[in-house]
């Protein structure tokens, strides 16, 4: 695992083999981030929450990136524990990895964050729930930017919050974005 940018570029952490989960691609991570760049200002420090953090790739380039305050939520204790030590190595205290189930997190969470990627294993039942469980919760700010990563047999484009679809091989990312004003009605 490679992060692509930011304070940390170029830093590499081996990844177990034993573990289930598979980290985004470098390919697909790095475009993802070159898109994220025309809805983010990194250097403004944005909070992000990263559901279903897996290996924390992504969280780790989160912070490599200037986000100001990462909380990575993952239910394995190996993946947790793998993130946990990834975060020391690079002595930073902006991430803050959380083991847990990420449904009873998003019931939970009384806090607004600036960007939210999800990860889920594509197979996962309650994928499709989850933009609905974003909006319906306000775990965005107002003009907040989620991202879903999925497999190709989901479309979100019917989603109120819908912007854009962006996929990379066999990756597929889905973007909403929370309105701008502070008013907005859940969405089921």
């Amino acid at each position: 695992m490679r992060v692509i940018s930011g304070i940390y570029k170029r830093r590499h952490f081996d990844v177990p083999h034993t573990f289930k989960a598979r980290p985004t691609t470098d390919f697909a991570k790095e475009n993802l981030f070159n898109v994220l760049n025309g809805y983010l200002d990194f250097d403004e420090s944005p909070t992000a929450l990263d559901l279903f953090s897996g290996t924390g790739s992504i969280s780790i380039e989160l912070v490599s990136r200037g986000c100001g305050r990462v909380i990575s939520v993952e239910k394995d204790p190996q993946h947790h524990a793998f993130i946990r030590k990834i975060m020391n190595e690079v002595k930073t205290d902006k991430c803050f990895p959380l083991k847990g189930d990420v449904f009873k997190y998003i019931e939970k969470c009384k806090e607004q964050f600036d960007f939210i990627f999800a990860d889920p294993p594509y197979a996962l039942p309650e994928l499709s729930e989850i933009p609905n469980l974003i909006f319906k919760y306000h775990l965005l700010k107002p003009g907040g930017l989620f991202v879903l990563e999925h497999g190709k047999s989901q479309d979100f484009g019917s989603h109120p919050n819908f912007v854009e679809h962006r996929h990379y091989g066999s990756v597929n990312f889905s973007f909403f974005k929370a309105k701008e004003t502070t008013d907005e009605p859940p969405t089921l």
